[in-house]
């Protein structure tokens, strides 16, 4: 059957694919078993009053990105540098980014 280098190779595409599919249809499964989990946890976020999702942990400007100011990361004095990872990996929201350009 395996008689060829190219018969192996059509069968692990074959089987790649499989697998690519089967992968979609659990994740459709999982999206429909879930959902009556989401719409407890946006009833809660609804109810407590959360507002965006922490992203880390560390820094005081990076927790909540959309409610962070430009002067934030220099709150020691002007000229400090960024001593957290996570200033690094995450850019301005989009509001201060357009006041950051007006200068």
């Amino acid at each position: 059957m395996l008689e060829r280098k190219s018969h192996l190779f059509l069968l692990f595409v074959t089987i790649s694919v499989l697998f690519w599919g089967l992968m979609f249809a659990h994740a459709v499964y999982r999206q429909r078993a879930d959902e009556v989990l989401f719409q407890q946890k946006r009833a809660l976020v609804g109810w407590l009053g959360l507002t965006d999702l922490c992203l880390f942990t560390d820094a005081r400007y990076t927790r909540n990105p959309s409610m962070a100011d430009m002067n934030t990361p220099f709150q020691d004095y002007p000229l400090s540098f960024e001593h957290f990872p996570s200033g690094s990996l995450l850019s301005l929201p989009p509001h201060l980014r357009a006041h950051a350009e007006d200068r």
